[in-house]
């Protein structure tokens, strides 16, 4: 498994050389170079895919983490209990990790969140640039602030759920 290792940390360590911004040029204006004539992507599709890869990359340095986190013994445990490599990932060693991890998981989940306002760069609409173009109709002139107030509550209800839900389910996971 050495190619898939090299080229695993390759694109892992590219998508994270690179900010987001650049991602989301590549794929709303270059990918359409290099398709072959005649092959249409919408924008959308490319932009989510674009975006997945590069959170998946971070993703994977997270849990990354969370398994060099998780203490030697556990591996030998494993062993000698007569797991081989996909048991013991399964059932010992991947919910340690993960358990490690949900609060860089969490972190991560709500920046990729916030960052979410930077597809107006390449066209596309969030809850943000609604607000924005909904000052400039005629009918929302006078309400830029509410507009923004209530985009601003949407956003923390969110984000401040996640971060809830997070505390919880950690408190609920040293329980156990």
């Amino acid at each position: 498994m050495v190619v898939i290792a090299f080229l695993s940390t390759a694109f892992i360590e590219v998508a994270r050389s690179v900010p987001m911004i650049t991602v989301l040029f590549v794929a709303s204006i270059m990918f359409p170079f290099f398709v072959p004539e005649g092959v249409e992507v919408d924008k959308l599709l490319r932009t989510i895919i674009a975006v997945s890869l590069f959170a998946g990359a971070y993703m994977a340095e997270v849990i990354r983490g969370g398994l060099q986190a998780v203490e030697p013994g556990q591996y030998e445990a494993s062993a000698a209990m007569g797991h081989g490599y996909w048991q013991s990932m399964r059932f010992i060693i991947l919910p340690q990790a993960l358990r490690i991890s949900i609060p860089a998981i969490v972190n991560l989940f709500i920046g990729f969140f916030k960052d979410t306002t930077l597809v107006l760069v390449i066209g596309l609409f969030d809850l943000l640039n609604m607000v924005l173009s909904a000052t400039s109709d005629p009918k929302w002139l006078g309400f830029e602030v509410e507009g923004y107030v209530f985009a601003a509550a949407v956003y923390f209800i969110f984000c401040f759920s996640m971060g809830h839900y997070s505390r919880r389910l950690e408190a609920k996971q040293k329980q156990r």
